[in-house]
């Protein structure tokens, strides 16, 4: 990662928007992104303009930071991410998190798409993700050693902080929308996964699979940010589903629940607002 470059990105940030006080970030994965509808927007920059960050590879990804408010407070939205399969390193994956943090967002909201192992899910359902499984062999902390990111060797006993699990939990019931919890694997991508992979994933404990997310929580964590994170199971993963795995496959149903998807990150937002 690029220290370097990640500070000239916060320095735009901070030289546009000197008095932002965020009361929490968020990264919205593929499909997610008309969830900024549901806050008033007061400003955006394009992702091009950010150094380091550049246009999303992929496609249900707008490329757009969102300075928003909702219930008296303000939110930094990131529409879109970057990814690992892109090939272009850390710096663009971590950098969203390097932002949130410098710009005083003491809470990061992660979301993504991820295709569902367990057997009790189908095409549309939201996870609360309690845990992950780093199977992307790769860790973006390898390196020389930056105090930004926290300690050397930092803790993971708790990624996914309890009190915001719950706190979403308590928000999909306030919308009337069914949750689920479990655990995310994050390969690398961009290949979707074998059966026998899948089969593999299953028994580690992943109950679903993406190429995501698990870097920027990583990383969040080990800067002391508190982290939630919530995916949509957009299909059902290989040898589960009777048909072959497409990206179109994963943004139809992304928009088909986007109200349920915009419902719960709005009660969710409501009650971090509220709390603090």
């Amino acid at each position: 990662m690029n220290h370097q470059i990640m500070q000239q990105a916060a320095d735009v940030v901070q030289s546009r928007w000197g008095d932002l006080k965020p009361a929490a970030g968020m990264i919205l994965g593929s499909g997610w992104g008309d969830v900024v509808e549901a806050f008033t927007i007061v400003d955006e920059i394009l992702y091009e303009e950010i150094p380091g960050l550049g246009k999303p590879g992929v496609v249900g990804h707008a490329g757009r930071l969102v300075r928003a408010e909702s219930a008296g407070r303000e939110a930094l939205i990131f529409q879109g991410r970057r990814h690992f399969y892109e090939g272009e390193g850390w710096t663009a994956i971590a950098l969203p998190v390097f932002v949130l943090k410098t710009c005083g967002a003491p809470i990061v909201m992660l979301t993504n798409a991820a295709g569902g192992i367990r057997g009790d899910f189908s095409p549309g359902d939201l996870m609360i993700i309690e845990d992950h499984i780093n199977h992307m062999h790769a860790n973006p902390l390898i390196g020389d050693h930056d105090p930004f990111w926290g300690v050397r060797f930092p803790d993971q006993s708790n990624v996914y902080d309890s009190e915001l699990c719950g706190t979403l939990g308590k928000a999909a019931g306030s919308a009337g929308v069914p949750i689920q919890q479990g655990i995310y694997l994050a390969a690398s991508g961009p290949f979707y996964e074998t059966p026998a992979e899948i089969r593999t994933y299953r028994t580690l404990g992943a109950d679903a699979v993406g190429m995501s997310t698990v870097p920027e929580a990583a990383l969040a964590n080990a800067a002391g940010l508190r982290v939630a994170a919530l995916s949509c199971i957009s299909n059902l993963a290989a040898g589960i589903s009777k048909s072959p795995l497409t990206h179109e496959e994963v943004t139809e149903t992304t928009q088909a629940s986007m109200q349920r998807m915009t419902s719960v990150l709005s009660a969710f937002w409501k009650e971090i607002a509220n709390h603090d």
